[in-house]
């Protein structure tokens, strides 16, 4: 009887991912995969492009995140110094705020009368086009890499941490170097974080869509598609170039796959204790100097952000000249703002629900109850982090105009409650999945064969025990799934077609086009969105510690 339940659940939850998130991807390579579809996608200059200008920017903002990443990693890892722990923390601030609302505030950074420029010309130097020209493209990689890091960062702290430092201290007993020793014995077993951190990093900046859209660099792929939904029923061709685009995220996880993938003979650290170095003078002051100088820079477009959404006027200025609260008013009795807060606060409670049930079933059946099939499913369940936001957000779109009960279940233009918070839902259960399979790693199972012992049944095991021991990781991917379903970016912009349906950052990016004290209001708006990502990222934060790096993992 037990294990009949167990399954029933687990072939719903394998059910749901199915028609959610299988029969979108579907959906769309269906109907984008045409006879000379392809083709004529790739005979277009601008579209062919738009596909090398995204490349271009997931290469260059992996590279950079890499980089960022990795030093401040090993500091991490290597050195112990005053102000360690909070380096954890300082790594979350360019999470509290997505890189769609950080451009608003590279906007003032970088603008022609922009602070930046400003400075250069009260320094003697011609202003610069930042925003202009290629300069567009360089603002895109810069804002998305200082909005990424903490991903990739995350990751190779915990592949760090799982790294013996006997093998380290063998080798400098044999004469290795340092630099040998790097790259013979760290870099080859840290090569599962640069995977799981590198292929989320890559495609996320290679699909990403708030960004260029925000700095109005349109000839990127998601732009196009964006542009092209307006067309849709009589210009297949976006679902063709969705499909491309789905297809090149593939291949370059698979690519990243065989360059970092393979088998690691990871090491769990000993019981030797910490082999940190304690630094001494000034170079404890360098490492905790390192942290601050990338938080600062990381940090930026959220100062700017504050700034504007309380100036007066900041215009060819260093700072702003006076402050007000207008914009915070103008905000608070602006038709768009709480009807979207209300909107997002239905789409996201609903999703934070829906991914939340989903997640715990699927840790439970792989981790505890360990079903056939339960592997796939758990692989099943982290596709949405390999799987483009603006894939599944089309998905969606294409099933409710080409299938009937799904057009009377979630209609976009009607009422998409259903079809903003399910979409919400099947990005954000890799965050619940790997919370809760954490904290089930982490709980001995002798409690609940006790309780079995005892004569309890298992829904009273599962509800008495099971879920009470990790309540703090179900709190942690539920915090995660709602506050990310808050902000989330492209199914917004895609699925959200009127006006009254319009989530916050649909509503924040229409008052950025605004003409006059439109993006002082959208600013506004921002800050209190930053202010409330932040709360929950702390949250999650001092509930998982470092391990909050498995959050980001497929």
């Amino acid at each position: 009887m037990r294990r009949t339940f167990q399954y029933l659940f687990f072939f719903a939850v394998t059910a749901f991912l199915a028609v959610f998130l299988l029969l979108p991807v579907w959906t769309v390579i269906e109907t984008g995969s045409k006879p000379g579809l392809i083709a004529e996608i790739f005979r277009n200059r601008i579209y062919v492009e738009g596909l090398l200008n995204s490349f271009a920017v997931a290469v260059v903002t992996t590279s950079g995140v890499f980089v960022i990443s990795l030093v401040l990693a090993l500091i991490y890892d290597r050195f112990d110094f005053p102000g360690k722990e909070l380096c954890n923390v300082l790594m979350l601030v360019p999470m509290i705020l997505p890189p769609f609302v950080g451009a608003l505030g590279f906007q003032q950074l970088l603008g022609h009368y922009g602070v930046l420029n400003t400075l250069l010309d009260a320094l003697g130097f011609a202003r610069i086009d930042f925003l202009g020209g290629q300069g567009k493209f360089w603002s895109v990689c810069a804002i998305e890499m200082l909005h990424l890091y903490p991903i990739f960062y995350l990751n190779l702290v915990t592949a760090l941490g799982n790294i013996d430092p006997a093998l380290d201290e063998s080798a400098a007993n044999l004469g290795a170097g340092r630099l040998r020793r790097f790259f013979l014995i760290r870099l080859p077993l840290m090569r599962p974080g640069i995977l799981a951190g590198g292929s989320i990093v890559l495609v996320w900046s290679f699909t990403e869509l708030g960004t260029p859209l925000m700095l109005g660099y349109t000839r990127v792929t998601p732009v196009q598609i964006l542009n092209g939904l307006t067309e849709l029923e009589s210009n297949p061709l976006p679902y063709t170039l969705v499909l491309i685009m789905l297809a090149v995220s593939c291949l370059m996880y698979l690519v990243s796959r065989m360059v970092f993938g393979g088998h690691a003979a990871t090491s769990a650290k000993g019981s030797m204790g910490s082999s940190a170095k304690k630094l001494r003078s000034w170079k404890r002051f360098a490492a905790i100097g390192a942290f601050l100088a990338v938080t600062c820079a990381a940090a930026t477009p959220h100062v700017m952000l504050v700034l504007c959404a309380f100036s007066r006027r900041f215009y060819n200025t260093l700072l702003p000249r006076g402050f007000t609260l207008d914009y915070f008013d103008s905000a608070l009795s602006t038709a768009l703002v709480l009807p979207s807060i209300m909107n997002s606060l239905r789409y996201s409670v609903l999703a934070m629900v829906i991914a939340s049930a989903a997640g715990i079933l699927i840790a439970l059946a792989s981790c505890r109850w360990r079903l056939k099939g339960a592997v796939a499913a758990d692989l099943l369940a982290m596709l949405p982090l390999a799987v483009p936001g603006v894939v599944i957000a089309f998905g969606f779109l294409s099933m409710s105009v080409k299938y009937a009960w799904a057009h009377a279940f979630f209609n976009p233009v009607e009422n998409p409650l259903w079809l903003l918070a399910t979409a919400y839902a099947v990005r954000r259960i890799p965050y619940v999945v790997r919370a809760v399979t954490s904290g089930l790693e982490q709980t001995p199972e002798e409690l609940e064969n006790a309780a079995r012992n005892f004569g309890a049944g298992p829904l009273r095991v599962l509800a008495k025990v099971t879920l009470p021991l990790i309540a703090a990781n179900i709190l942690v991917g539920g915090l995660f799934a709602f506050s990310f379903s808050m902000l989330e970016v492209s199914d917004s912009l895609i699925l959200a077609q009127k006006a009254r349906f319009y989530p916050i950052t649909r509503a924040l990016y229409e008052l950025s086009q605004i003409l006059g004290s439109g993006p002082g209001i959208a600013c506004a708006f921002g800050v209190w969105a930053m202010f409330f990502l932040a709360a929950t990222l702390a949250a999650a934060g001092i509930m998982l510690g470092r391990k909050i790096g498995s959050i980001f993992k497929f």
